[in-house]
């Protein structure tokens, strides 16, 4: 079993910074491909970003070159760094913790992050 925990979330200026961090118990989270979603009021859960065990990264068109993930295993957390915030960014971000062999895939609860323009 494994527990995600969000935070970092805020209300910060359009070009601002905001750091999100997913933080997880259990041993299996350095197996796992964690990735960052996002939901906007009355819009479908999308991907943001995920990053492999050998962090390898993946990103969504609308945030390459101003977010960055990445992972501290030993931490068991995962980070992403967002930068050149735009008010379309606004919405819950949800972390989630993936991997086929052995299955398992889990949710964080979510932060809010609000860009004002």
């Amino acid at each position: 079993q494994v527990q995600l925990v969000e935070s970092g979330g805020g209300l910060v200026q359009a070009g601002g910074s905001l750091r999100l961090s997913c933080a997880a118990s259990g041993s299996i989270f350095s197996i796992a491909t964690v990735s960052w979603y996002r939901q906007a009021p009355g819009k479908q859960r999308e991907l943001v970003a995920s990053i492999t065990s050998s962090s390898r990264t993946n990103y969504a068109d609308f945030v390459k070159g101003r977010f960055t993930i990445s992972r501290d295993n030993a931490k068991n957390t995962v980070y992403l760094q967002m930068n050149s915030l735009k008010p379309e960014d606004t919405g819950v971000y949800y972390c989630n913790a993936d991997s086929r062999v052995p299955r398992f895939s889990f949710w964080g609860q979510g932060t809010q992050v609000t860009v004002s323009s």
